[in-house]
């Protein structure tokens, strides 16, 4: 969390409002006032003292997250929308979700799992299970539930996650049938007519 200013608390001078500060761990870094806070502002730049309630790993750690700009964030999580959409138990329609990157470890805990084992076309719906992190209002989300979706969704779902997974955005980049003009058209399921 960055913090413009800090906060003085009673009987404290004011802190210098042209800082920036990013607070480290819980416990360190906070301002005046606030638990784990310092009663001391964080120093002028080129102060050459250190502010004493950060160790030297806090300083190090958040000092990248200044310099970080919106295009180094790694993206980890993808919005989809279903084109049908799961049906539960009460008729309820889910079609919005989110997906997250898979990790080694989610590529390969399905491999021990005996469905998977029996049937090797089972490890895409166990694979999803551990993948989608939302799906619609359901409290969460897992194999059973991918494992009745429609075939269409499911198509839909392994094509999505080939595709953050590898490149690691929802774009893929076509050619207009027509005129041969290149575009980009987002994979992340839309309502007819959006793009």
């Amino acid at each position: 969390m960055r913090r413009t200013a800090a906060r003085p608390s009673a009987g404290a001078a004011p802190a210098d409002t042209g800082t920036a500060v990013a607070a480290g761990p819980a416990g360190h870094g906070g301002p005046a006032g606030e638990p784990g806070g310092s009663a001391t502002a964080p120093p002028a730049a080129g102060a050459g003292t250190p502010d004493a309630s950060r160790t030297a790993p806090d300083v190090l750690r958040t000092a990248p997250d200044v310099l970080r700009t919106a295009s180094d964030v790694l993206r980890t999580e993808f919005s989809f929308h279903l084109p049908r959409g799961y049906v539960d138990e009460q008729g309820t329609v889910h079609r919005d979700g989110v997906m997250r990157l898979s990790t080694a470890r989610d590529e390969l805990i399905p491999l021990r799992d005996l469905r998977v084992q029996e049937n090797p076309a089972y490890l895409s719906v166990v694979l999803l299970g551990r993948v989608i992190t939302r799906l619609g209002t359901l409290t969460s989300v897992h194999d059973g539930v991918v494992e009745n979706m429609f075939a269409s969704d499911l198509a839909f779902l392994q094509d999505f996650y080939r595709q953050i997974n590898a490149e690691g955005h929802t774009r893929a980049a076509v050619r207009c049938p027509h005129c041969s003009e290149p575009f980009e058209v987002e994979l992340g399921g839309s309502r007819l007519g959006e793009s």
